[in-house]
């Protein structure tokens, strides 16, 4: 869910002004607008079609073309996640679980068996009740305030019987009235999308069990891209020095009787090569995981990374004991990144670490004052970090509206 949108709807970041001049509130008027006719479609769908092929069961007919209903739906669901991503900015991956590769009776089975399938018809079937909600509010205040509006410019135009705009004064008032209902409208808009994106990420975005099922494969695919990583900085790094070392020593022993001075230019080039090595191995294997948070923990290791922020960085670490390698790592590499972004993106002057046990959690905060405007996006670094929590059944959550500031906070569960 955007956690910038849940922030920002009560009153907005920088009032109502923010509402109305933010793209995202009027790249998702268009979608409420005609949501009706998309709920009707679908509702047509799931009720109708589902009638038709229930009372054909008699015959053969009736299995395929429930089958066929089962598959359409399907796919309304995904292209309602794709609208969903593009009206309101809340990205839903597609939560089915793995097609078999062959046999019908399987993919039939695939098909029932998949949580999701059932989740996308119970999406589907509120559609209508909640596209009417949304068709309804947004064109009687759109229709209200563009009334009001031409009100205070056409002369002829009444309020009832009592009151015409045909003076100045009443003029203003209809005006004045007209761009309060377009604020309302803007505030409608974002309340309707907050409403609409949490639902869609309920329902088509899968259940937990499924999402921490992704979160652990990307995780995964992650530590498998990291280790392909690891492997090519050695074969393009230390592999080359090291060679070039023994082709230097090799030449070293064979001029060893003949002719001493160049064997003790060679024995300085593989002394140097020798020393290009181990640092080229300590870079790697800090990369790896620090030294430091091994030999010293994550005050040391995060005192560290705040030194070399481009700003001050206020660290507190609170952890009493040690707590297991693994939520260590994660935490340290939490910490790591999200300092990263804030020096390359956030534009802060201020920023603080905080990482302390709440019961039998590492909680981890990264704050900073800058522009915001951070998100979970798939395949970013903070992506990554989420999914990489998850291993451990952490939760990483971001929030950053734009303007600032950005926090980001994980927990981590451990035992000590």
């Amino acid at each position: 869910m955007d956690e910038a949108l849940r922030e920002r709807v009560p009153f907005g970041a920088n009032g109502p002004i923010g509402v109305l001049v933010d793209p995202r509130t009027w790249r998702a008027l268009p979608y409420l607008m005609v949501s009706a006719a998309f709920g009707l479609a679908w509702s047509l769908l799931v009720v109708f079609g589902g009638t038709i092929s229930l009372a054909m069961m008699a015959v053969w007919i009736g299995f395929p073309l429930a089958l066929a209903i089962m598959v359409a739906w399907r796919g309304a669901a995904m292209l309602e996640r794709r609208m969903v991503r593009l009206a309101f900015g809340v990205k839903i991956a597609d939560p089915y679980r793995r097609r078999p590769e062959r046999g019908l009776f399987n993919h039939l089975r695939w098909l029932l068996k998949d949580p999701a399938t059932w989740r996308d018809l119970g999406y589907l079937a509120l559609m209508a009740p909640v596209s009417l909600l949304e068709f309804v509010v947004v064109w009687v205040l759109g229709a209200v305030a563009l009334g009001l509006i031409s009100a205070s410019f056409t002369a002829e135009f009444r309020f009832g019987t009592e009151m015409a705009a045909d003076t100045l004064p009443v003029r203003m008032l209809a005006m004045l009235a007209g761009l309060a209902m377009v604020v309302l409208l803007a505030y409608a808009v974002r309340g309707l999308s907050l409403l609409h994106g949490t639902l869609a990420a309920a329902l088509l975005g899968g259940g937990e069990e499924e999402r921490l099922r992704a979160s652990r494969a990307r995780g995964i695919d992650a530590a498998e891209a990291e280790r392909r990583r690891i492997e090519r900085d050695l074969h393009d790094g230390a592999q080359l020095l090291l060679l070039s070392v023994a082709m230097d020593l090799g030449r070293a022993r064979t001029k060893l009787d003949d002719d001493p001075e160049q064997v003790k230019e060679l024995l300085e080039q593989a002394h140097t090569g020798t020393r290009a090595a181990i640092a080229e191995l300590r870079d790697l294997a800090r990369g790896i995981h620090p030294a430091i948070l091994t030999d010293r923990g994550l005050d040391a290791a995060l005192s560290a990374l705040a030194a070399r922020a481009p700003i001050g960085v206020d660290t507190v670490v609170e952890l009493g004991d040690r707590p297991p390698a693994a939520v260590e790592s994660i935490a340290y590499y939490i910490v790591a990144e999200s300092l990263a972004n804030m020096a390359k993106h956030a534009v802060a002057t201020e920023a603080s670490v905080r990482v302390a046990r709440q019961g039998q959690q590492v909680v981890v905060e990264v704050w900073d004052n800058g522009i915001g405007g951070a998100s979970l996006e798939q395949g970013g670094g903070l992506a990554g970090l989420a999914d990489r929590a998850a291993t451990i059944d952490g939760v990483l959550v971001v929030s950053s509206p734009v303007g600032g500031p950005t926090l980001v906070r994980a927990d981590l569960p451990c035992a000590w």
